[in-house]
This record gives C-alpha cells, sequence and structure tokens, in this order.
C-alpha cells in the first residue's frame, strides 16, 4: 500500500508545473506580478514625457515624486483619478521610466498577493512603483485591507516602495446615498468611503478634454511620426466616437499610419 502511495504521489508532482523561476529585481525595467513571482514584462515601451500633451502639471508632480523615491527620499503614495482615456496609465509608465523607478504592475484582482510582494521588494536595493491600475471596489469593507498596507498595517508596504493606483472614481468607492440614509451616523458612512483614497499622500486628476487639447494631442503624435494631419479629418473621427481623449486621439493616429502604410513604435 505504502509502495502504491509513493508512485502516484511521485506521479502527481511529475505531473505539477514546476513553480515559476522569478525575474531577477534589478534586471529590467518593468516587471508583473501574479501573486507568486516576478515576472519580466515584456517589451516594456512607455512613451517619452514630452509626447504626453495637455498634462504639464500632472507630469510634473508625478515625475518629481518618482525621483524622490529613486533617490531615497520620502516619496508619497499616489491615486491618479479621472476621466477614462486621459492618458494616467501612458503617465505612469513615462513617469516611472523617466524616474529611473522600475515598475511592477498588479492586476486588481490580485490584491491579496500585495504582503508577499512586499515582502520580496524589501530587501532589494532598488525603488519601485507598485502600479495598480483601474481600480475600484464596490463597497468600504473591500478597501480595507488595502488601507492598512498604505498606513498603519502591520505588513505595510517597504520604504523603497510606492503604490499607483488609476481609477475611474475619485473616491475609489461609490459614495451610496441610500446607504448613507439609512446609517445611524451618515458622516460615519462618507468617511468610510473616503478613508481609502485619503491614504493616497498625492492625489492627481484628469478630467475630459476640450477639442483645442484633442488637437494638440493628435498634432504632437502626428510631427513625432510623420504623419499627415488634417484637422477636421481629426475631429470627424472623435466625433464619431463620441468622445474626445487622449486614447481617441491615439487610436487616431493609428488610424492615419494605417492608411499611409507607416509602422509605428507601438
Amino acid at each position: 500500500m505504502t509502495d502504491a502511495l509513493n508512485r502516484i504521489a511521485a506521479a502527481l508532482e511529475r505531473l505539477a508545473p514546476p513553480p515559476p523561476v522569478a525575474a531577477d529585481p534589478l534586471a529590467h525595467p518593468a516587471y508583473l506580478w501574479a501573486g507568486d513571482a516576478l515576472a519580466a514584462a515584456r517589451a516594456f515601451a512607455p512613451l517619452p514625457l514630452d509626447m504626453l500633451t495637455g498634462m504639464d502639471a500632472q507630469k510634473a508632480a508625478l515625475t518629481g515624486n518618482l525621483r524622490r523615491l529613486a533617490a531615497g527620499h520620502p516619496a508619497h503614495d499616489v491615486l491618479l483619478w479621472g476621466a477614462r482615456g486621459t492618458g494616467k496609465s501612458a503617465l505612469v509608465a513615462a513617469a516611472a521610466s523617466a524616474a529611473g523607478v522600475a515598475l511592477v504592475e498588479v492586476a486588481a484582482a490580485t490584491l491579496d498577493g500585495l504582503p508577499r510582494l512586499f515582502a520580496a521588494l524589501a530587501p532589494v536595493d532598488r525603488a519601485f512603483a507598485v502600479f495598480v491600475d483601474d481600480l475600484g471596489f464596490s463597497s468600504p469593507a473591500e478597501a480595507r485591507a488595502l488601507r492598512s498596507l498604505l498606513e498603519g498595517g502591520a505588513e505595510a508596504r517597504p520604504a523603497n516602495v510606492r503604490l499607483l493606483v488609476t481609477s475611474n472614481r475619485r473616491h475609489l468607492v461609490p459614495r451610496d446615498i441610500a446607504e448613507q440614509a439609512s446609517a445611524i451616523n451618515p458622516r460615519d458612512t462618507v468617511d468610510d468611503a473616503l478613508a481609502l483614497a485619503d491614504r493616497f499622500g498625492l492625489s492627481l486628476g484628469f478630467h475630459a478634454i476640450d477639442q483645442d487639447t484633442y488637437l494638440a494631442i493628435v498634432a504632437r503624435y502626428a510631427a513625432a511620426y510623420g504623419l499627415p494631419l488634417d484637422q477636421t479629418d481629426a475631429i470627424g473621427w472623435a466625433t464619431r466616437r463620441g468622445s474626445r481623449s487622449g486614447r481617441i486621439a491615439w487610436q487616431y493616429v493609428i488610424e492615419l499610419a494605417g492608411r499611409e502604410g507607416r509602422p509605428l513604435p507601438r
């Protein structure tokens, strides 16, 4: 019986995939974290900072903060919030690259693995920006674990690591008017909903852009890649999409490059 069990155990070990090999945390500009080991990000090619138009104040604030982190000085966790397609994620990648900080992207669904990630990064002689894109919670209760990691928890993130979070919501948690009305103390409900956003020392807003800014973004891309620009056509593209944003501008540039048979770097 023992021999049979040993053979079964050996067969199961052969069938099980080997544990992932962690990437060298000093060797790459960007990584992915899926909850178990660092993996080098393939083809990490952020836009140069000067290619990002219409967000000068946000660029200066985020890049300055990350340069402080890279130098070993005190730096803030950062919340980038606002309208979709306005360049929040592109700015994170560009600013981290410009500041010399390694970027570690974490899927929102794997936030429970952050303590393991922090433990892996803490002894490394390098600054890291842990990036969670498009984060949002349906209730304050879901956000409390992340709050403890940002401030005051037993497993708070180490000094060489800061969190960069993007969200379409300024406060990350929706403010439920009905729940506030039924609460014994509505102010407590509001405070609980806002508590996570308050943990970020730097909060950068991104708002819907006007037509002139949209055209400036398109013009910057078109000039960089040697593409012809017809402003009327660019406006028509945005009108048909029902939106003006940096994302729509980039999609229009892809359309232009396709028409001209020109390659784009990403």
